[in-house]
């Protein structure tokens, strides 16, 4: 046993220690359930790592890397005092990306454990973690895994977005708060659309409905779409509230079901990355054969250039089955299928923007929120805030918006 094993007292040092031993420091300061303390001391109070009970240390040991430390911090056995994102960006400058460190972090929890007695068999998963089955991307599972994130009661996302219920990335062009930014963005669709008052837009994952209404009261028809029954029955309501029910017509209804058109224009905002790598040509055919000749095509959808799905949390708690792809292959794909593309803009540090105030609501209207959500479902949405909005301040993850055109001419 080394001479720092010999001296810990507590298990905050002795993870401290064997960390240490695995050629990775404490970015932050750890609290330990004995009361014991280990790691930096700052003039300024910083984010300080809690662990609350040892499944904290038993939940990285059983599956290290990213999903156990999702796991440990959803179901409350770890836990960060003071500020989420502030944490992770520290733990992630000090130890890389979860899953590049994970041999050495579960040596340290291998260590850990045997070291305070503390050895057990893995612990379940939190309650809250989805749980979809059936062959990937199948219909039914399609619709598993949109119910699983999007059917939360509407008045959980009124108290996070913005009054157009916009879930998706704002545009922050000269915009002081979301309200206007989202709004730019709306305005921004409009624009490249090239909408005109009587013409028939396609909104295809119609999320809230905040393109759709828009669209609607610039007298436009629009036809949205969407696979969530809470989401459809929202919009329904809303357009019928604001006497816009002759100009909105909202379909509960899977993107590969037959649809009226063709359409003049189609917008398909943050809907591809649920599609899945396999069906996005079928995806981009379909969205091709319900358009005019001359009509566009904007899509706009998250990208990343390593790794393709969201991750182990996120296809663990929010999405299962997401799938991301550089710009460019995006691109081809929809040119593809026969489309002229004819702009893209990307919007990465617009994102990153967005989802901050997205937590800024989140924890002002935190006490509203503990009365919908779970305990655990508060911490996954806590986590996927801080974590999302990291990942685009980092460069990790895109967003970009591609405008295309059905070309007038014969297909090529």
């Amino acid at each position: 046993m080394s001479r720092a094993m010999s001296t810990a007292k507590g298990a905050a040092e002795v993870i401290a220690a064997l960390l240490a031993q695995a050629g990775l420091g404490l970015p932050v300061r750890l609290r330990a359930w004995d009361g014991s303390e280990a790691g930096p001391l700052e003039p300024v109070a910083g984010p300080v790592l809690v662990a609350r009970s040892p499944r904290a240390l038993q939940r990285i040991l059983w599956r290290p890397g990213e999903l156990g430390l999702a796991r440990a911090y959803v179901s409350g056995d770890l836990d960060v005092e003071g500020d989420l994102t502030d944490g992770l960006r520290r733990v992630r400058a000090a130890w890389g990306r979860p899953g590049r460190g994970a041999g050495r972090v579960a040596l340290a929890a291998i260590q850990g454990v045997a070291r305070l007695g503390l050895l057990a068999p893995p612990p379940g998963p939190p309650g809250c973690e989805l749980r979809v089955r059936g062959r990937r991307h199948s219909r039914a599972r399609d619709q598993a895994v949109i119910a699983g994130h999007y059917d939360v009661p509407s008045a959980f996302y009124q108290l996070i977005l913005d009054p157009s219920m916009a879930y998706s990335c704002a545009y922050w062009d000269g915009q002081r708060d979301l309200n206007g930014a989202q709004k730019a963005k709306l305005d921004l669709i409009m624009s490249k659309l090239a909408l005109e008052p009587g013409q028939a837009l396609l909104d295809m994952g119609c999320g809230w409905g905040s393109l759709t209404l828009h669209a609607a009261r610039a007298r436009v028809q629009v036809t949205g779409v969407t696979l969530s029954r809470e989401q459809g029955g929202y919009v329904r309501q809303r357009a019928r509230g604001l006497g816009l029910g002759d100009r909105a017509e909202v379909r509960i209804q899977d993107y590969r079901d037959p649809l009226d058109g063709p359409y003049d224009a189609i917008a398909s905002v943050e809907m591809g990355e649920h599609v899945g790598a396999a069906r996005y040509p079928a995806f981009c055919a379909a969205l091709y054969g319900r358009l005019r000749p001359g009509g566009r095509l904007l899509i706009q959808q998250m990208s990343r250039t390593t790794r393709r799905g969201g991750g182990p949390f996120i296809e663990s708690y929010i999405a299962p089955d997401m799938d991301m792809r550089p710009v460019g292959e995006t691109i081809r794909l929809i040119q593809d299928a026969g489309f002229e593309v004819l702009g893209v803009e990307a919007m990465r540090e617009h994102y990153a923007r967005t989802i901050r105030a997205w937590l800024e609501n989140f924890e002002a209207n935190l006490p509203a929120i503990t009365t919908i959500l779970t305990a655990e479902q508060v911490r996954v949405w806590r986590l996927y805030l801080a974590g999302g909005a990291l990942a685009f301040e980092q460069g990790r993850m895109g967003v970009d918006q591609i405008l295309a055109v059905k070309p007038e001419g014969p297909r090529r």
